[in-house]
């Protein structure tokens, strides 16, 4: 296995630009298995597919004011202890999680910031070494909802820069602060080649939606399953974490003998990648992969998956 101290001890990454290792190979037309006939939801056998997102967020926050687990102060001040909260996320919690997809074998999408990537290209960059997906959340942490069109499209174009520069590939795939994009969003993200996004949370299966005569693809986000969701908003400890997760996996691995199912699951850098809760990250997946046809997979092959199957959910299209 390789870590991230071995990467670093290297000197030299080598990244092939916009393609890496993927958890599981789309190559030509879809399997035979994928048809109504055959009663298959997903390629190769498989039964349930679980998507984990991965936040790269550290020192991309505003100086002040960010959402922090420390007591509020006056804007006009800068926050230092909740600055050193965030730094967090990229010195302990993202080399952590690495190393913990590594050790299950797991391949992940991890949604970065272009602030924090121009911040840290050296970490950006061992993400996509290791065989994970980099898509875009933004430049900076304004959020798009309050942005007029000409400000979205030149705020996306940045963060394309940003990660072709430090990782050597091209996002696809979007991520807005909250969720909340505008009305105009996915007309941009298409017309930038991005093929999906993922604030969604109205399905447990990717789907796609009509975007100016052209099928988009949706691969649902969660907060039921969220970090930061549970852990710094419902104040959940590790044990109830646990719990949720098994309990979810469980209801729609059932649900997945007859229908599409797939789980999301959310770690940001500062929150997931904390010991104790990285611990119960792993041991959750190690629960999955005990189950027959358990799949993770990257949001970059659920999207092509999805629009090449004649099976999946048309909102519209």
């Amino acid at each position: 296995m390789t870590t991230r101290r071995d990467l670093i001890k290297g000197g030299t990454m080598a990244v092939v630009a916009g393609a890496v290792r993927s958890s599981v190979a789309f190559a030509g037309s879809l399997p035979e298995q994928d048809n109504p006939a055959a009663g298959t939801f997903w390629p190769d056998g498989i039964r349930m597919v679980i998507s984990v997102s991965m936040q790269m967020e550290g020192g991309a926050q505003p100086a002040s004011g960010a959402e922090s687990p420390m007591p509020k102060i006056d804007p006009k001040y800068p926050d230092l202890p909740a600055c050193k909260w965030y730094d967090y996320g990229y010195k302990e919690g993202l080399p952590r999680l690495l190393d913990v997809f590594d050790r299950r074998k797991i391949k992940v999408t991890s949604h970065m910031v272009g602030t924090a990537v121009d911040l840290h290209p050296a970490l950006a960059k061992e993400v996509v070494q290791r065989g994970h997906e980099a898509t875009g959340h933004g430049q900076t942490w304004t959020a798009q909802f309050s942005m007029t069109p000409e400000e979205e499209r030149v705020s996306y174009q940045q963060s394309i820069e940003s990660i072709e520069r430090a990782t050597g590939t091209r996002p696809v795939g979007f991520n807005a602060f909250w969720l909340r994009g505008t009305p105009h969003t996915l007309e941009i993200l298409q017309s930038l080649g991005f093929i999906y996004h993922i604030d969604d949370v109205s399905r447990d299966e990717p789907f796609l939606v009509n975007v100016r005569g052209k099928p988009f693809a949706v691969v649902p986000y969660t907060l039921h399953m969220n970090d930061i969701v549970d852990y710094e908003t419902r104040y959940f400890s590790t044990a109830m974490y646990a719990d949720d997760l098994k309990a979810e996996f469980d209801a729609l691995y059932a649900e997945a003998a007859t229908r599409r199912r797939m789980m999301s699951v959310s770690a940001h850098d500062r929150i997931a990648g904390r010991p104790s809760r990285a611990n119960v990250l792993e041991q959750f997946i190690a629960y999955a992969q005990s189950h027959p046809g358990v799949a993770f997979m990257r949001k970059d092959e659920i999207a092509r998956f999805a629009l090449r199957s004649p099976l999946t959910v048309r909102e519209g299209v």
